[in-house]
């Protein structure tokens, strides 16, 4: 992991006493909150390592519950985001696993809304510094830096293509580009960095391409 400046050592404003275990826990929340879109209505959390024993007395609970409601860092209401939670209809569970060769700073979320649902597994790595290492079964790396696209898709040829022409007619950029399958012809997926946000009718127009499943769109922290 590089960090770019001093202040990614330092780490952000934020609400509670540990950059790793708070201000971290916030943005892997509101991370997995913009991969679906909107706050969940359930979400299933489970902690590993040191998050595991720490995350009651280090806020972890509190600020990875925040993140799914959008909050920020440094927002106040943080501190009270489980009981936000209750009242806006987010269900949260929390759970603990020892699992000694996962990153210490581990979290799972299973969250739900009426349509879908969708399972990640984060890092923090401190000051403030995450990564989305998996979704949907595949293994990946989400910092939160740019303007992301996901497409799930059945690979074949010209796919990518359609996908990057879909883009350049609406005069976006591509940064970076991941492709993982699970085989040759099965299900994978598509990982879009851009230098431009990605607005509805480009996202709808590359869902409505033959063989796209799921596309989400997720915009940086």
């Amino acid at each position: 992991m590089k960090y770019r400046s001093v202040f990614d050592i330092i780490g952000p404003a934020m609400i509670g006493p540990s950059s790793s275990h708070t201000a971290g826990a916030a943005r892997i929340g509101r991370m997995a909150r913009n991969m679906l879109g909107e706050t969940p209505k359930r979400a299933d959390i489970l902690f590993c390592g040191s998050f595991a024993q720490t995350y009651r007395g280090h806020g972890t609970d509190v600020a990875i519950a925040g993140g799914l409601m959008g909050f920020d860092t440094f927002d106040t209401k943080i501190k009270d985001a489980l009981s936000i939670a209750k009242d806006v209809g987010l269900e949260i569970n929390i759970s603990t696993v020892d699992l000694p060769d996962e990153h210490p700073n581990t979290a799972w979320i299973t969250m739900s809304n009426d349509k879908e649902c969708i399972k990640i597994k984060g890092i923090s790595l401190g000051g403030g510094k995450i990564e989305i290492v998996e979704s949907g079964g595949f293994d990946m790396c989400l910092t939160g830096d740019a303007w992301t696209m996901l497409v799930f898709h059945r690979d074949h040829y010209g796919m990518i293509a359609a996908i990057a022409s879909v883009l350049a007619d609406h005069r976006i950029n591509i940064g970076k580009m991941e492709m993982y399958r699970t085989a040759r012809g099965q299900e994978a997926l598509l990982v879009i960095e851009t230098d431009q946000g990605i607005d509805m009718e480009t996202s709808h127009k590359i869902s409505s391409i033959q063989d796209v499943g799921r596309v989400s769109v997720v915009p940086p922290l």
